[in-house]
């Protein structure tokens, strides 16, 4: 059986949670698999694999601004973050002599790759998306991660394939030649799974993202809950609050920090869920066949604003700039739209990733 290294970039938890069901995958089939990452990306998979060897691992810092220039900065540091990938590259020279693997799985992390090792990366964004003044520099990017990615053997792609079912859109559009015969296209991968409940929340609200932003979307929701007809649960998804306790208010409940069961399990239940448009939640949604839901892009985070404005095109969801919400209009609004369509779910796909890519390197 095959040693498997996984490393997930920690920026934000989205990253290490769609490894899981990979990772799942791999100890099912009886391989070994080391993970590699920081922060709360290493913290939540040694919780979830405590029997895996897990070693600290440092990635670069996150290019996130406090307010709407998030290009602006993200630009400005570029150089910083090719520096942070070339001693990513380096430093795990040293963790390869270390110990021997037979496959490297990076979820975004362009310096994990070895030229003896086969490499996988997961990514679904093989094109990113910039305001219109900034569409030359979108091109180049496109250009950019063909060349990065040419350092792997392939490019799994957790989306369905180019088509009216995919949930990345362009983003996840192979549009060279060298990236379309590296993709994969896995279809959604996901953490969170369906479960036999009841659908008897009327409302969840996710308050996510990272700060400011998070703090303003929390003053901007919070007081319209009370007006919400039917039953409400509000997740804060402050960690440093996980101990304050939750406040029960009419039919509302809020709750400073959820673990990921009783996140899944509400998520099970609601009718309508209210959350920010990342492509982590967007996976989840699909996973758990949610038909109705408000969209809340955070400001400045371009990916967001795109997946939210397309989702509104294709009909699929009502999505909101956040200084613009009128919860009541907005959510009488989610009633006019229909969902993602239907589509495999994480466990077939995995299986099939399984079957159709990991297996030709490691039996």
């Amino acid at each position: 059986m095959g040693h498997i290294l996984v490393s997930p970039l920690n920026w934000g938890l989205g990253h290490a949670t769609r490894d899981i069901p990979v990772i799942r995958s791999l100890l099912a089939h009886g391989h070994d698999v080391t993970i590699a990452a920081c922060g709360s990306a290493l913290a939540a998979l040694e919780q979830e694999f405590p029997a895996c060897t897990c070693r600290p691992f440092p990635d670069y810092s996150v290019p996130f601004s406090a307010n709407r220039f998030f290009l602006a900065q993200f630009v400005a540091s570029f150089p910083y973050l090719l520096k942070g990938i070339s001693d990513e590259h380096r430093n795990l020279a040293g963790l390869l002599a270390e110990d021997e693997f037979d496959l490297i799985i990076s979820d975004n992390r362009f310096g994990i790759y070895s030229d003896r090792i086969p490499s996988i990366f997961i990514t679904h964004q093989l094109r990113y998306h910039l305001p219109a003044v900034a569409r030359p520099f979108e091109l180049a990017g496109v250009y950019l991660n063909s060349f990065l990615h040419a350092n792997y053997d392939r490019i799994i792609v957790p989306d369905n394939p180019p088509g009216p079912c995919s949930l990345a859109g362009k983003l996840s559009r192979a549009e060279t030649g060298a990236s379309r015969s590296h993709a994969y296209y896995a279809g959604i991968l996901t953490s969170t799974r369906r479960r036999d409940v009841a659908a008897d929340l009327d409302y969840l609200i996710l308050i996510s993202g990272p700060e400011p932003q998070r703090t303003r979307l929390e003053k901007i929701l919070l007081p319209a809950t009370g007006a919400l007809p039917g039953s409400v649960a509000v997740l804060l998804g402050s960690p440093e609050r996980s101990g304050d306790d939750t406040v029960i208010s009419g039919r509302c409940t809020v709750i400073p920090y959820a673990s990921t069961e009783e996140k899944e399990l509400l998520m099970n239940r609601a009718k309508c869920v209210i959350c920010r448009s990342g492509y982590t939640t967007m996976m989840e949604l699909a996973e758990l066949g949610k038909r109705r839901a408000l969209l809340i892009p955070t400001p400045g985070q371009t990916e967001q604003e795109y997946l939210a404005g397309h989702y509104e095109r294709k009909g699929w969801f009502h999505a909101q700039a956040q200084h613009r919400i009128d919860l009541d209009a907005d959510l009488r609004l989610t009633e006019q739209f229909h969902g993602f369509p239907d589509m495999p779910g994480t466990e077939e796909n995995v299986e099939r990733l399984y079957e159709e890519v990991l297996a030709g390197y490691l039996e």
